[in-house]
């Protein structure tokens, strides 16, 4: 007997399978960092000579990673959890203390960051910041959008969790 997926359901899993698809896409900047890291160590140790250039875009491939990143776990229930509260809850407490954490913790904070970001990247687009090294990269307001990109990311991917922790908890 197959059974009807309620809409809310349906919903999480089209905001989960927008959040993957992204998640999927940001997950290649952390080849195109090893890539860089080893052009650099090679550069650097092997010729004597780095470039600014790739140092800084190291930092900027590892914040797109790890940033996007972040709502890629949430979807997946992957994150660390280091709670020696949840881990003797029952299933039905672990989800009720989740739904907790997402509500009072997670996404106030969450949603200051992401608020908190907006005038910040519209500065820096606003005067084209770039970066103070002389060879460094000159698009300094394009790594700083990924603040509020990917916080907006991570805010679709903790309601839809939450969503999904509230249906699960209605159907027992």
């Amino acid at each position: 007997m197959k059974t009807e997926k309620s809409s809310s359901v349906k919903l999480c899993d089209s905001l989960d399978k927008f959040v993957m698809g992204i998640g999927h896409v940001a997950m290649w900047s952390n080849g195109i960092l090893i890539f860089v890291i080893i052009l650099q160590v090679i550069l650097r140790y092997g010729f004597g000579h780095g470039l600014v250039t790739l140092e800084e875009l190291q930092w900027h491939l590892y914040a797109v990673g790890i940033m996007f990143g972040a709502s890629y776990a949430v979807t997946l229930d992957s994150h660390i959890r280091v709670d020696i509260i949840h881990a003797r809850l029952s299933k039905k407490w672990q989800a009720r203390w989740d739904l907790f954490g997402i509500v009072f913790l997670l996404l106030p904070f969450i949603i200051i960051i992401f608020h908190q970001s907006l005038d910040f990247v519209y500065e820096s687009w606003r005067v084209a910041e770039r970066s103070d090294a002389p060879m460094g990269l000159p698009f300094r307001w394009l790594i700083k959008g990924v603040i509020p990109a990917s916080f907006g990311l991570l805010i679709v991917s903790v309601v839809s969790r939450a969503i999904r922790i509230i249906h699960n908890l209605k159907r027992g």
